[in-house]
């Protein structure tokens, strides 16, 4: 069966009435309008435009410099660039490296720190047309400490994390794409948060050279896009490799249904839409299958946490030991946790985790993906938490891709999403699923309205 076409969004071309401003363009529009003959610099003018209105809500960019962006757009539109990103600007994580620009690890720890050598993924990136259009807010060390980004849906809840700024400097149309990281839940959950999409590829898809490290078992690249074709797009450019075949070929996929994972209890009303979700899909045509954690693997997630602890405090082992006093006292106590931890006991996980991969690649054999949950709830109230990501850690654990597709919005106009996972190496056959569920839901590439007063006022 044939997946149903997306809704249509209007294009943009040189000389054109098009109704779509040109902030608001996904990542293939943009593309297009530059090749019809829009240039870089009227869409980087239009991105800060935009940014002006909503940044100082916001608070997505760590650091972003108007002068070069426009510098970086009129360089590409005077040299004729050319790739698939030609003249178009990506938010990048905070903690990924960018040569002369500021990479300070979310901490001012790292004050000052201007690494002298692009990441592999920036590089990707350059050679593809693309420029880095700012650096995007990152919690400290991309771990557990809430940065000053604020979720555009409500300034009063948390974008999630580790990937804030990424997540809402997209979701607000700052940006049309932007890259970020995942150990845990940093790139699925801020997505399902801030609705949009977040994909993050198998382990090891895209090269983690020039990326602080926190647990090299675990961190992967991830991309946000407001479209799962702008996710492919960006995504298989980042790899140097197509992320997709044939879209519009893709067939109803066959989705196992796991409502819920035992160490992330879903809040009230986060499991009747996900219900709601999944039989919206079925009527679109898939094979939805429920399915449950299959027994013994109930605990998963501390074998997650063995790894992640133990890896993390011997990778920021040397800077907490000069500046204890300027860590927060939870990211001392994690990091004290994993100092604390075996070399025996961390040797077993990483066996566990081998076993993990093994059995949930068998069990998801029959399917093109797993339909699950991305996170517990819509982004809950307060800024001093990023959110639960426990819903997103079997599949950070065992490396397998996943995506957030937001489904839509709850009583109190806040976003939520589902999570596709797949076997390790199947990107193409997630992203041609999560397309079909896509166009089935129909979500539309919807961008928040940034709807509240001040910093700390009432949504309008």
């Amino acid at each position: 069966m044939s997946g149903p076409e997306p809704v249509p969004r209007a294009s943009f071309t040189a000389g054109s009435a098009s109704s779509t401003p040109l902030h608001s363009l996904t990542l293939a529009e943009a593309a297009g309008a530059v090749a019809t003959g829009v240039t870089a610099r009227a869409l980087a003018d239009a991105a800060l435009a935009r940014i002006a209105v909503t940044e100082p809500s916001v608070h997505a960019f760590a650091h972003l410099s108007p002068a070069h962006v426009r510098q970086c757009a009129a360089s590409a539109d005077n040299a004729g660039a050319r790739g698939p990103l030609r003249g178009l600007g990506i938010g990048v994580k905070d903690i990924i490296d960018v040569a002369g620009q500021p990479g300070e690890i979310g901490t001012s720890i790292h004050a000052g720190r201007r690494p002298q050598q692009d990441a592999h993924c920036i590089e990707r990136l350059a050679a593809a047309g693309g420029y880095v259009f700012g650096k995007t807010v990152t919690t400290a060390f991309a771990f557990l400490d809430a940065g000053a980004t604020r979720n555009p849906w409500d300034l009063r809840r948390t974008p999630g994390g580790s990937s804030s700024g990424s997540a809402a400097a997209v979701a607000c149309a700052q940006l049309a794409a932007s890259i970020g990281t995942q150990t845990n839940g940093s790139v699925i959950r801020p997505a399902a948060f801030c609705g949009v999409v977040g994909f993050k590829p198998t382990f090891g898809w895209l090269d983690m050279a020039g990326v602080h490290a926190f647990s090299a078992t675990l961190d992967t690249l991830g991309t946000f896009t407001r479209t799962v074709e702008d996710a492919a797009m960006l995504a298989g450019i980042l790899a140097a490799k197509p992320a997709w075949g044939a879209p519009a070929a893709a067939r109803a996929p066959r989705l196992a249904y796991l409502a819920q994972f035992p160490w992330a209890p879903l809040l009230p009303g986060a499991d009747e839409a996900l219900i709601a979700t999944a039989v919206a899909l079925r009527a679109g045509g898939a094979t939805v299958t429920p399915v449950a954690l299959p027994e013994g693997w109930s605990d998963t997630h501390r074998v997650h946490r063995v790894i992640m602890l133990y890896e993390g405090a011997r990778a920021l082992a040397v800077v907490q030991a000069a500046h204890r006093d300027r860590i927060s006292v939870r990211v001392n106590a994690a990091l004290d946790e994993g100092h604390a931890i075996a070399e025996a006991d961390y040797r077993a996980a990483l066996v566990a985790r081998d076993q993990a991969i093994a059995y949930f690649s068998e069990w998801l054999s029959p399917y093109d993906a797993v339909l699950s949950p991305a996170a517990n709830g819509a982004a809950p109230l307060g800024l001093e938490s990023t959110g639960d990501p426990g819903c997103c850690t079997l599949w950070s654990l065992t490396g397998f891709p996943a995506i957030a597709l937001p489904t839509g919005c709850d009583a109190d106009g806040l976003p939520l999403g589902l999570q596709l996972a797949a076997r390790r190496g199947h990107e193409v056959q997630l992203l041609e699923a999560a397309r079909w569920c896509e166009a089935v839901l129909g979500w539309n590439a919807r961008i928040a309205p940034v709807a509240a007063v001040g910093q700390d006022g009432p949504r309008a």
